[in-house]
């Protein structure tokens, strides 16, 4: 009888994204294995920073693809200048009615840092921790972060747009 084979560090990788469980901002269970084989762009958010209208470029990327399988998810974070110190109610208003906001939110996280929460912690493995609000994640249909974008790199931006064609294939 052989011993049993463990499994790959890609695998690896790609089971903790989807093992993870995390909460929308209104307080629901959201298993990430919900978005197995699509295109995820994470992004740590806040309702105060010169970023935020970035809100109207991340809806547009949201509605240009997410036909094809690409899911924004919004990561409010008062970590960085604490631009972000509303409370779920006032941060869903906040998105809804100033910028239509219809990708989902998550609940408020710590995104650096020691205390970063685990979703936070396997993002920032390979690509490092965010520096400051509206930094982006790309994670490939296999559960892989492909991709960081700094926050001056705007949704539409043709850098952005390309990896997200590019995970698409």
């Amino acid at each position: 009888m052989t011993a049993p084979t463990s499994p790959s560090p890609a695998a690896s990788a790609n089971a903790a994204l989807y093992e993870l469980t995390v909460r929308t901002l209104e307080g629901q269970p959201l298993p990430l294995s919900t978005y197995r084989g699509k295109v995820l762009l994470f992004v740590n958010t806040a309702s105060e920073c010169g970023y935020t209208p970035q809100y109207e470029g991340l809806e547009k990327l949201h509605q240009r693809f997410k036909a094809r399988g690409v899911v924004v998810i919004g990561v409010p974070s008062n970590d960085f200048g604490g631009q972000e110190p509303g409370s779920a109610a006032s941060i869903a208003t906040f998105c809804k009615t100033r910028y239509g906001v219809s990708f989902p939110l998550l609940e408020k996280l710590k995104t650096s840092g020691p205390e970063a929460a685990p979703l936070y912690k396997l993002l920032a493995a390979k690509h490092g921790p965010p520096k400051w609000n509206f930094h982006k994640y790309l994670v490939g249909k296999d559960g892989q972060v492909r991709k960081a974008f700094g926050s001056g790199v705007e949704p539409e931006s043709p850098e952005l747009i390309s990896a997200i064609e590019d995970a698409l294939k």
